[in-house]
């Protein structure tokens, strides 16, 4: 892990607008990065400590409602990422994500998302995505 904002500033680093926004990004990034967290709290409703609820519409709303990171990722360069390579990853998952919608559509259950074929993509992408952004926080 980098050190100082100088440390960071001499790597080519730009300060991030909403830090605690990219947090909670990299939180989204990890629960659709891993399998067995989602049948664990998805599905099964067995939380970590700190987590009262959990389900797929949030990661969902987070990158397609609240910040629109389907649509205009390269737009958050600076807000929430740091630069075009963080912006691809997060547009890889958002476009699997809007793959699976495409098809099947919005209304299926959390479990029948995770039975789709495709549901694999997901969590490929989110896991880059996931390493990537939290590489050097």
């Amino acid at each position: 892990m980098v050190g100082s904002i100088k440390e960071k500033a001499s790597m080519g680093f730009t300060m991030i607008k909403f830090p605690e926004m990219r947090n909670e990004l990299i939180e989204y990034l990890q629960d659709l990065s891993d399998l067995h967290y989602q049948r664990r709290c998805w599905l099964n409703q067995d939380y970590p400590n700190g987590v009262e609820y959990d389900e797929l519409d949030y990661s969902v709303h987070f990158l397609f409602d609240d910040m629109d990171l389907a649509s205009d990722a390269i737009g958050y360069i600076d807000v929430i990422l740091r630069n075009e390579q963080e912006a691809e990853v997060v547009i890889e998952v958002c476009r699997q994500l809007s793959d699976i919608f495409k098809k099947y559509g919005t209304g299926m259950s959390d479990a029948q998302y995770l039975e789709c074929a495709e549901w694999a993509k997901v969590i490929s992408s989110a896991k880059t995505a996931y390493h990537v952004i939290s590489e050097l926080d």
